[in-house]
């Protein structure tokens, strides 16, 4: 039986996993990918699991009636509440019987994200900011509470400290988060994460469309602490590095991948104004593709 050439799908519920997509392909450009963007159903991060999970599953569903044998939650809200599930139950279900050359796997964000966490906090002291949902399933806590039984983290006392930012996704999604009333959401969380752990060093996005208020994040903090320089983790380059690693290590999925440098972009939303924001993002015009599930 020859291998179908398959593709790589990146989903996220809005246009921030772009910017996960965007690094992706400067690191490895040479697979085909396929994004969708829910648009019509962003933002997930204030839904309920269950309709999180069924959102996320009927997308990943979609992807894989398109060909494409490793997908990419590049979505924290999703990885935080739907990846477990689907990874332990519909994988498994849905693998059962079926030759390598056409199995399928389902990857988040979160893993490759808090295994830098180590290499950068001097202190122990770690900030999440994130959306509710992504907060309230503690998949950062609990994910650095498996780090932290390394020797590294186990000697810095691993204190984690969380933030819900529930304007940013809605502000990025609008396009507003270049404007200044965009500037008093960002300091507002910024504000009360350190009120919560002044002794944070190392700050953590825990959500694709937060790189777009990189800079207003970073001068927020630059006007509140003095002492110490706070360090941020964005996704992109993380989750990049450790894909390219994964397809090392798994021939099986590698070797299904057609190399021909493409991407078709797909959404929810109408096609052309999904094009004209996601072009805003990516610093390039695209073209996309309305779907519906």
């Amino acid at each position: 039986m020859q291998p179908i050439m398959a593709k790589i799908g990146v989903f996220d519920s809005g246009y921030g996993g772009l910017t996960i997509l965007e690094a992706i392909r400067k690191e490895i450009p040479e697979y085909d990918y396929l994004y969708l963007g829910d648009n019509a159903r962003a933002p997930y991060g204030t839904h309920s699991f269950d309709v999180i999970y069924r959102y996320t599953l009927q997308a990943v569903n979609y992807l894989i009636e398109q060909d494409c044998a490793l997908i990419i939650l590049a979505c924290n809200t999703a990885s935080a509440k739907a990846l477990r599930t689907i990874q332990q139950t519909y994988l498994i279900s849905r693998n059962i019987g079926i030759p390598e050359s056409r199995r399928v796997n389902v990857l988040g964000v979160i893993r490759p994200t808090v295994e830098a966490v180590p290499e950068m906090t001097k202190t122990g002291h770690v900030g999440i900011l994130a959306t509710p949902a992504t907060v309230s399933s503690e998949s950062y806590v609990l994910e650095l509470e498996k780090i932290a039984k390394s020797q590294e983290l186990r000697a810095k006392s691993l204190v984690v400290t969380q933030q819900a930012c529930p304007m940013w996704v809605p502000l990025i999604e609008a396009g507003e988060h270049t404007q200044e009333g965009a500037d008093y959401f960002v300091e507002k969380y910024i504000r009360e994460i350190l009120a919560k752990d002044p002794q944070i060093d190392t700050l953590v996005l825990g959500c694709t469309h937060y790189p777009l208020l990189i800079e207003k994040i970073e001068k927020s903090l630059k006007s509140k602490v003095e002492s110490q320089k706070i360090q941020i983790i964005a996704q992109g380059e993380l989750e990049a590095k450790s894909l390219a690693d994964y397809l090392t290590r798994h021939p099986e999925y590698r070797e299904q991948l057609s190399t021909n440098g493409t991407c078709t972009y797909l959404t929810t939303e109408n096609a052309d104004r999904f094009a004209q924001s996601a072009s805003q993002f990516l610093g390039s015009a695209i073209q996309a593709e309305h779907i519906s599930f």
